[in-house]
């Protein structure tokens, strides 16, 4: 879909990242627009719609939530399930298809092509610029873009869609490995290459480490499967469809973060699963946590955090079901600590780690594999464009250095707390303000609220 642009030619806005926020803020603008409207879009990768999350073309890698779950518009809930159902790819009857965990790739084509119907039939038009943008300044009311192939591009407007970012790996001696000894969980392919027999350790216990484990175990992995991590705890299963628990959501809010657990952990051992009251919790987080004070939230970034993700953030019964079969065939062994030194040891890697301030022993692996999740504070995304606009008070990093500054309508705020009127930010460049705002049912909105900000709808 990408396509050349003329990138002298001044545009309304430019949306700059064309992963799934990028994909879905300019479908809305396609699909709001009662005029005309220059858009351009400005992404480095040759496909848009798959940022990280979507690039896998591995059919092990699942979404994490049901078809039903997943609709790019709020209006149309069903619409992903709509989408499948007319591709004929699936022959299950579509209650049964609604509850079903699809491969990850499919959702790619899906965003790509609700872009496709709205650029189709709206007054407004869509370029895409495959390149990155390094810099932009404010001149005249307007923003000049520099991209890293020289090229200019002026625009009215610019939403920043930026998407995530690995996180270094958090060890000393990753730059000394040869090469093929250090991967990332994000180079899938990449994995699928590892001989069968090697001995792999993957630094982190997320869901980039499920997609590495998945890859493995496709590829008929044989060797040991090494886990290190701080908690040493896994993503949980999602549970049978069943109804939210009865939460007392203005007491909640009114509580600081210990009654909130305290609260919450009762509620668990009642009559409800644990699953169904967080599915009541779902679509208030982004209330919860705003009303907490800077002090507890920073208390949930140091001491909640990775029980809240391990919850928050399950995995599909069938992956979990994998997972829980290679640690208890011993091919899959969780080691908790801290991984704090790597080095060469002939054709190996030795491991050298620390828990509760103790030297931990681990075997020589083959190959390490980081999967310690996305960066999310801003000053370390190694994001040129982010860094500019940070280094020139153009935006600012968010609570907790986690994002940057916004508003409710996803206005960037600058170092001297004014509002910029034509500099908005959607997704994880939010988190720090929203906490929740990586998933598609916030993507959707932001995107929606965004569109409307600026056409004035």
């Amino acid at each position: 879909m990408v396509n050349t642009a003329d990138s002298q030619s001044p545009a309304d806005v430019v949306i700059v990242g064309g992963g799934a926020a990028g994909v879905l803020t300019a479908t809305q603008l396609l699909r709001l627009a009662s005029a005309p409207l220059r858009i351009v879009m400005v992404e480095p990768s040759a496909i848009i719609g798959n940022g990280v999350a979507y690039a896998t073309a591995h059919a092990e890698h699942l979404l994490n939530v049901p078809v039903k779950g997943m609709s790019a518009f709020a209006d149309a809930p069903d619409d992903f399930l709509d989408y499948l159902q007319a591709s004929g790819q699936f022959d299950l009857p579509r209650e049964q298809l609604a509850g079903q965990y699809v491969p990850r790739r499919l959702y790619g084509g899906y965003l790509r092509d609700r872009l496709q119907r709205a650029r189709d039939s709206s007054p407004a038009s869509l370029d895409i610029v495959q390149a990155s943008v390094i810099e932009a300044q404010p001149r005249d009311g307007h923003w000049q873009l520099l991209l890293q192939d020289g090229r200019s591009l002026q625009a009215g407007n610019m939403v920043l869609c930026v998407g995530n970012r690995p996180r270094p790996l958090p060890a000393r001696g990753g730059d000394q490995l040869a090469a093929g000894h250090l991967l990332e969980a994000w180079q899938f392919d990449a994995i699928k290459r590892i001989p069968a027999d090697a001995a792999v350790c993957i630094v982190g216990s997320g869901l980039s480490m499920v997609d590495s484990v998945l890859s493995l175990i496709d590829n008929g992995h044989a060797g040991e499967i090494l886990v290190v991590s701080r908690h040493g705890l896994m993503p949980l299963a999602h549970v049978a469809a069943s109804v939210p628990a009865d939460i007392p959501l203005p007491a909640l809010l009114a509580m600081g973060l210990r009654q909130r657990v305290r609260l919450l952990r009762e509620a668990a051992r009642g009559q409800a699963q644990w699953q169904t009251v967080l599915d009541a919790l779902r679509p208030h987080v982004q209330a919860l946590w705003q009303s907490l004070s800077f002090a507890d939230q920073r208390r949930f970034l140091r001491h909640v955090v990775r029980q809240w993700d391990i919850h928050r953030h399950r995995i599909a019964p069938q992956v979990h079901a994998q997972l829980q079969q290679r640690v208890e065939g011993g091919q899959l062994r969780i080691l908790r600590g801290r991984l704090d030194t790597v080095t060469p040891a002939g054709q190996r890697v030795r491991l050298c780690l620390r828990h509760r301030g103790q030297a931990q022993v681990a075997p020589d692996v083959d190959v390490i594999i980081n999967a310690t999740g996305v960066e999310m504070r801003v000053q370390t995304m190694r994001n040129p464009l982010l860094s500019e606009l940070l280094g020139t008070g153009l935006v600012a990093a968010g609570a907790h250095g986690v994002g940057i500054r916004t508003d409710a309508a996803g206005h960037a705020i600058d170092a001297d707390g004014r509002t910029q009127a034509n500099l908005f930010a959607i997704g994880s460049l939010r988190i720090g303000d929203l906490w929740e705002s990586i998933a598609v049912p916030e993507l959707r909105m932001q995107a929606q609220t965004v569109a409307r900000t600026l056409l004035g709808a």
